[in-house]
């Protein structure tokens, strides 16, 4: 049965932006640190979901079985399975001192003129390697405060520049969550993403470092040691077998194998029953965003039944009427990602949440998979990291003891990758020029 288009049957995704987003502006007025964390999305959902079935039910669509439906549905279960492996892989890695090494090993090699932009690469290439901004920033944030402490510098300065290179990891990152979403809603392959992104995140980095080396005024810092640089390797394998196009699951798989080994040899006392432990722990640090895709998978299936989705994207399609093409598509998917991702205060949020209709617009304007799936990740993240209540400037703010709006005017990196991508988004097309028909002869 075919459903007309129905702007009602959005109330629910509303419905749960209000009830996640109300609860964290309540909190935050009361003076709680993580007041967007205290509603947990998960449940914040469970009364869209029996609006979203009430709702459909009222249409002629059988409720149940399109809720099942898209919960099940392949992409959402492949998409859980990555995050329960990416989980396991950044905890395992953790536990068995990698993150530490690589702090370690990055700080040792700077000179006191370039701490600033150092601190910006450890913290991206660690967020790259374990795929989650949040992991970055526990790890990063106390190291950096002693850098800042020793050497004199702006605490703000420093924290900022922590953060983004914890945002270029977690845009950029093949076990980001992110990452991961983004690609799976626009049905993009992983590869093909992080090559349209590195195009827009390198040169946002290399222009923060820029800035940063100009910032840059410290003593000498002595760094940190105790761990092993060969801990470093098993990110370095993820990195390069994802770069050589294998899937995903596989690359994480023998991540997780090769984490697991080398905590064997290099790690202390770390064996095969804490290696099974950290495995369980990293599969219950991904248990909200797991709830919640499989859970969004069944919302945006009742929405998309009962006309919501079509009636969004054909009142966009009416709006952007004389400015149709390429560019008209890349702003409205950015505008979505940015607009949702203030209101959730949560990328990976956002992007569950605007997936589907980011991928109808990327089709209504020729846009490609692999470009429409940038741009979405590209602006949640640009939003989320400058948000003064979003969770990764709250959890540096109360390590560094510094405003959170002070913060967010200081992660340069972010700003700079909202610029770079606009660029990107305006700069012509390449144009595919015709062949030329021989003209008549005789």
């Amino acid at each position: 049965m075919t459903v007309r288009p129905n702007a009602a049957a959005l109330t629910p995704i509303l419905l749960f932006l209000a009830l996640f987003f109300g609860a964290g502006i309540y909190y935050t007025l009361q003076g709680e640190p993580m007041g967007f964390y205290q509603l947990r999305a998960p449940v914040a959902i469970l009364p869209a979901l029996a609006l979203g079935a009430w709702l459909a039910k009222r249409r002629g669509v059988a409720p149940m079985p399109t809720l099942l439906s898209g919960m099940g549905e392949s992409n959402v279960m492949l998409m859980c399975l990555i995050f329960l492996l990416a989980g396991a892989f950044a905890t395992v890695s953790r536990a068995i001192g990698a993150v530490d090494a690589v702090v370690a090993l990055g700080l040792g090699a700077l000179p006191a003129s370039l701490i600033l932009p150092g601190l910006f690469l450890v913290a991206a290439f660690v967020s790259l390697s374990i795929g989650t901004s949040m992991g970055t920033l526990a790890a990063v944030v106390p190291i950096a405060l002693g850098v800042a402490d020793a050497a004199g510098m702006d605490r703000v300065l420093v924290i900022g520049a922590v953060i983004g290179g914890a945002m270029f990891g977690d845009n950029l990152s093949i076990i980001s969550d992110t990452t991961i979403a983004a690609t799976r809603s626009q049905g993009a392959d992983m590869r093909d993403k992080f090559r349209e992104n590195f195009k827009i995140a390198v040169p946002a980095a290399l222009a923060t470092i820029a800035l940063l080396v100009a910032f840059t005024d410290a003593a000498p810092v002595q760094a940190p040691g105790g761990a092993s640089a060969w801990l470093v390797l098993p990110y370095l394998v993820v990195l390069a077998l994802a770069l050589l196009g294998l899937d995903v699951v596989v690359v994480l798989g023998i991540g997780l194998v090769v984490a697991g080994l080398f905590g064997f040899f290099f790690g202390s006392d770390y064996d095969l029953v804490a290696f099974a432990g950290d495995i369980y722990t990293g599969f219950e640090s991904m248990l909200e965003v797991t709830l919640l895709s499989i859970l969004v998978g069944g919302l945006a299936a009742l929405v998309k039944a009962a006309g919501g989705m079509d009636w969004l994207a054909q009142t966009i399609a009416r709006f952007a009427r004389g400015h149709t093409g390429r560019r008209s598509g890349e702003f409205s998917i950015a505008a979505l990602a940015a607009g949702t991702d203030v209101l959730s205060a949560n990328n990976t949020v956002a992007i569950l949440i605007s997936g589907s209709l980011a991928k109808d617009i990327a089709e209504r304007h020729d846009i490609t998979p692999r470009r429409s799936a940038s741009v979405l990740d590209i602006f949640a993240c640009v939003m989320q990291g400058v948000l003064p209540y979003g969770a990764q400037i709250l959890l540096a703010s109360s390590l560094a003891a510094v405003s959170p709006l002070a913060l967010a005017g200081s992660v340069y990196y972010c700003w700079l990758l909202a610029l770079v991508a606009v660029g990107f988004m305006l700069w012509p097309a390449r144009r595919r020029h015709a062949p030329v028909e021989p003209s008549g002869g005789t």
